[in-house]
């Protein structure tokens, strides 16, 4: 993703503002800190371009995932629905906070579907996890229409869709509060990182203070503040704030260049029979990250990865055999594996997770096949690397 490939003098700027002050901490001491905070104008710059009320920077997009679960109240013994379909770190941050987590469908979207989340749900379950996978939203408007019959409590994982958008309103705001993370490898970073987002003052009191061992942040004393209830350091620090507060500056040109180059590679794929792509009820909100493209059959979608390999094209993945992003591969978390008593362990889990029986995610990440979209690329370097897809792929199909 695009943040990595844009750091510039912004970034070093910001970082040398908070070296000279010393401040690195992003709390108190104001005498040295010559008017400079940039993890407030970080979390700032995150509602300007989102939107949002209000926004808590953390140290992960994993920190950000539970610290809206616990927000929310999300926790011992809840059913929360999960996709099959995501990198590992928010059905992590399930598990460990003592919920239960339960497979659902995912479809074309890469989401998870209304018609999943339906049938996925039992008299336990409290909260839907929707994850916004490679860069596009999932059908919100499906799934709100879903959580509101069942009274659940939706929230969202963004951590690959910072600037993606649903019918006009940001990921992250469609449920109770959204978690996105900001590490390497996001269309924007700050090395590691996190940010939540919600338009409820209370969740984001809940945040704020579950994310730095329960401090209420009031005064200026920070040694004599009240603590109404236990936390963890979820805190993020000054210098990758920095780092994140400057790229968040450069998100609206990223996001045009990844479009722009989107489209033409997708323009130029569309003439080739065989090939289908991911399904979109906004595409005018798609970050536009990834083009994804689903072929006839799991074994093209392996020669076609195969073929891609061989000929040297590269950004291009088969998320099917990876070993971090469907659930085939986890036998970790299907086993359930830590080092030590987990919530789950003494509960009876809603399912047996070494035996799921998804056969829609199934179908559809066999036939995945996603391409890396670049927002440095030049013209000719865009040219050239359209032409080495459409080779691979027709020598394939």
């Amino acid at each position: 993703m695009p943040g990595m490939e844009v750091f510039g003098a912004e970034e070093r700027k910001e970082v040398m503002d908070v070296l000279e002050t010393k401040a690195l901490f992003r709390y108190g001491h104001e005498h040295i800190r010559k008017g400079m905070w940039k993890t407030a104008e970080f979390e700032a710059e995150v509602c300007r371009q989102t939107g949002a009320k209000h926004a808590h920077a953390v140290s992960s997009g994993t920190a950000a995932v539970t610290s809206i679960m616990a927000a929310a109240g999300v926790g011992h013994g809840d059913e929360v629905i999960v996709p099959p379909y995501t990198f590992v770190a928010p059905i992590e941050a399930v598990v460990l906070a003592g919920a239960l987590p339960i497979f659902a469908e995912i479809d074309e979207t890469l989401c998870l579907s209304p018609e999943g989340i339906e049938a996925a749900i039992t008299q336990n379950t409290k909260a839907v996890l929707v994850i916004h996978m490679c860069g596009a939203p999932a059908n919100l408007e499906g799934i709100v229409k879903v959580c509101k019959k069942h009274n659940l409590v939706l929230l969202e994982d963004c951590g690959q869709a910072m600037g993606a958008k649903y019918k006009g309103k940001s990921v992250g705001l469609h449920g109770v509060a959204g978690a996105f993370s900001f590490d390497y490898f996001k269309i924007t970073t700050c090395g590691e990182g996190g940010v939540t987002i919600t338009n409820s003052k209370q969740i984001y009191k809940n945040i704020d203070q579950v994310s730095d061992h329960g401090h209420t942040h009031e005064g200026d004393n920070r040694g004599m503040e009240d603590h109404l209830v236990m936390g963890a350091n979820f805190r993020l620090g000054e210098m990758n704030a920095a780092i994140g507060l400057a790229q968040m500056r450069k998100l609206p040109w990223i996001l045009g260049q990844n479009r722009k180059n989107k489209k033409y590679i997708k323009d130029r794929l569309k003439e080739i029979d065989g090939l289908t792509f991911r399904k979109m009820d906004d595409e005018s909100g798609d970050s536009a990250t990834y083009l994804n493209l689903f072929v006839p059959s799991k074994a093209i979608a392996e020669n076609l990865f195969n073929q891609f390999a061989k000929d040297g094209v590269g950004g291009v993945a088969n998320w099917y055999t990876n070993m971090y992003h469907f659930i085939n591969q986890w036998n970790h978390i299907r086993s359930m594996k830590y080092p030590s008593r987990l919530a789950i362990h003494d509960l009876e889990a809603p399912q047996d997770y070494n035996n799921l029986n998804l056969p829609k995610s199934e179908d559809v990440i066999s036939r995945l096949i996603s391409i890396g979209i670049q927002c440095t690329w030049t013209e000719e370097e865009l040219v050239g690397y359209a032409d080495k897809i459409i080779s691979s792929i027709k020598k394939v199909l």
